[in-house]
């Protein structure tokens, strides 16, 4: 397919498909993108794996894009189109969102502790933090559930709707790794404004959460080494450093789609033959390990433990569909 045509289809998509319900101004910049040739030739100079919407629109506000109509963020796309591809070729989407770890909470309950949890994908470390959250999860038939660090109240207050009885207790995590291809430092100001550049407009809830978290996981060194997930020899080496009597938890939330499909199973071998437990919160088609058939519904991830289906959820966890007893 024709580049400027590529590019036109995967803008058009986002904007019938994406963007609507969440973002009018990225719809309506995608509609433009999708009939401008213009933009689509600046677009099209960068490489189609960093070419995705939500990046190039938040690589455009991070730059200094005035958030305005089409015409606005044309003209300054045309004038500072050698800037917007250079920032694209060292930048990738990351979707560090910490209200996964209301989805995850649960899944690490059902697992022996104490926990080492190793996340794979892990951008800037947020969802290596489970245990220094506050939850409060909204029951339709029930009082709400609350759940706070021993300290008391956490900085972060993740919000959630749940149904089902999920078990919801806080990890004794003694251990925590991360690793990533191109990892984000929460005490880096560069970093730190491209996270919050990838929340998208209007979504203040998530911006001040997503700050939050950040401050909180400078504030606890958190630290994401650069590495390959599809490495076996890297898996095997987390997991082996390990204490004893600790639990290896391996979470991939919302990586798997990332990854071509050979590396997602051999992965997934890789972390089963380490002797790690796997959980992950992934699309229905991500992978082949299911123990049971799915019926998520559209837009849901399944949250799983070792291919064993816990609960469906919304991808960025802001709700939970608790299957096992």
């Amino acid at each position: 397919m024709d580049e400027l045509m590529a590019v036109a289809e995967r803008y058009g998509r986002f904007a019938r498909l994406e963007a609507p319900g969440r973002s009018a101004l990225y719809a309506e910049w995608a509609v433009g993108v999708a009939a401008d040739d213009a933009v689509q030739e600046v677009l099209a100079r960068i490489p189609a794996a960093r070419r995705q919407p939500p990046l190039v629109f938040a690589l455009t506000r991070l730059l200094g894009a005035p958030e305005g109509s089409f015409g606005e963020w044309r003209d300054w796309v045309l004038t500072h189109a050698d800037a917007l591809v250079s920032a694209a070729a060292v930048r990738a989407l990351q979707t560090n969102e910490p209200l996964r770890c209301a989805a995850l909470l649960p899944a690490l309950a059902t697992v022996p502790g104490p926990i080492a949890l190793i996340e794979l994908g892990a951008s800037a470390g947020l969802c290596l933090l489970p245990d220094r959250y506050s939850y409060r999860y909204t029951r339709a038939d029930a009082s709400p559930l609350r759940l706070d660090p021993a300290a008391g109240v956490s900085a972060v207050v993740l919000e959630s709707s749940v149904s089902g009885n999920p078990p919801v207790r806080m990890p004794e995590i003694l251990f925590r790794a991360g690793i990533d291809l191109l990892p984000l430092d929460p005490a880096d100001v560069g970093d730190r404004a491209f996270l919050r550049a990838l929340v998208w407009p209007g979504e203040r809830d998530r911006e001040r959460r997503v700050g939050a978290a950040l401050d909180l996981a400078r504030a606890e060194g958190v630290r994401v080494e650069q590495a390959d997930a599809g490495d076996p020899a890297v898996i095997d080496r987390l997991i082996r450093a390990v204490p004893d009597g600790v639990t290896a938890v391996v979470s991939t939330l919302g990586l798997m789609p990332h990854l071509p499909r050979r590396s997602r199973e051999g992965l997934i071998g890789s972390i089963a033959s380490a002797g790690g437990t796997w959980i992950s919160l992934d699309p229905a088609g991500a992978h082949e390990r299911w123990t049971r058939e799915l019926d998520p519904g559209e837009g849901r991830f399944v949250l799983h433990r070792d291919g064993a289906p816990l609960a469906y959820a919304d991808p960025l966890g802001a709700s939970v569909e608790w299957l096992a007893g």
